[in-house]
């Protein structure tokens, strides 16, 4: 039964949760570009964000077994390597011999999220799971 399932695809609302979730992170992404705060800083303390990881958490149990199960792993690492990264960044620009590689982290760590977000919404766009993490 459950290849039945898999084989009809998720349910629409569930679709439409991840293109939300998607459609979240990318406002913080637009905050962040737009205003004072910076495309991670926005990312990984953004409002919009946090809500996004929540529903992802809450949703992830509805997405096993589907191809959108892929797209939430992916989500919830993002956001989540996000933060790593730019905590270690924060810590590395504190130094004074780590403050280049510090900022060079964290432009990066900024251009990762935009293409995560972009290249993750475009699968899910093609109904396509995300196969690497």
């Amino acid at each position: 039964m459950s290849n039945a399932i898999e084989a009809a695809g998720p349910p629409a609302s569930l679709v439409n949760t991840a293109n939300l979730v998607y459609a979240l992170h990318t406002l913080s992404l637009i905050i962040g570009v737009t205003t004072a705060a910076t495309v991670v800083g926005a990312f990984v303390f953004g409002i919009p964000s946090i809500i996004a990881v929540v529903i992802n958490y809450l949703k992830r149990a509805d997405a096993s077994g589907t191809f959108l199960e892929s797209h939430f792993r992916w989500q919830i690492r993002t956001f989540w390597f996000a933060l790593l990264w730019s905590l270690v960044s924060m810590a590395l620009i504190a130094t004074v011999i780590g403050l280049p590689l510090g900022l060079m982290l964290f432009f990066g760590t900024g251009v990762w999220v935009i293409y995560r977000i972009a290249r993750g919404w475009l699968a899910l766009r093609n109904l396509k799971a995300m196969y690497s993490s």
